[in-house]
């Protein structure tokens, strides 16, 4: 037999998604004022080559996707491996993520990390609601990689690189 969607709680479907490893982005944008804000994501996919489009989910709890989305432009920056810290303070609601982070403009403005191992300037084309969250597909404008490096990869409730196997995880 197989449950319905209605079977399902929370718990149960968190509890299986861990299972399924997610890279981590910022995404940050540039207010008139000229103070970037920023809010880590891990939901972040490649929706189409031709055009160029990317798309992300934000909780519709979030509280700095409001003050970026009237925007309708943002970066979208892939974490390298190292960017753990970074990711946790992106990650929490209130004060100054950008504290101690080193960026520059992208050419529409964004905030581009210097540590990130990819980035991708974008514009909004389409937001749409999507249970708890708001899906966000972006036209791509400009996008650039490092030559070298790796992810930031989050699974089983913890951040890891590739190839290693969290301590914690790792049976006898």
């Amino acid at each position: 037999m197989t449950a319905m969607a209605e079977d399902v709680t929370p718990d149960q479907f968190r509890s299986v998604m861990r299972h399924v490893p997610t890279g981590v982005v910022v995404v940050a944008s540039t207010m008139p004022d000229g103070q970037p804000v920023g809010l880590a994501v891990g939901s972040f996919v490649s929706v189409s080559l031709n055009p160029p489009l990317v798309g992300f989910f934000v909780a519709h709890a979030s509280t700095t996707w409001p003050l970026i989305e009237p925007l309708g432009r943002f970066t979208v920056n892939v974490l390298a491996e190292d960017d753990e810290a970074t990711c946790r303070a992106f990650a929490m609601s209130g004060g100054d993520k950008f504290a101690g982070v080193t960026w520059h403009p992208s050419p529409t403005g964004s905030p581009v990390l210097d540590t990130a191992l990819a980035w991708f300037d974008c514009t909004a084309n389409t937001i749409s609601d999507a249970g708890d969250h708001r899906f966000v597909l972006a036209d791509v404008h400009d996008l650039s990689a490092r030559s070298a490096g790796r992810p930031l990869v989050f699974c089983h409730g913890v951040y890891q690189r590739l190839g290693d196997w969290p301590q914690e995880l790792r049976k006898g």
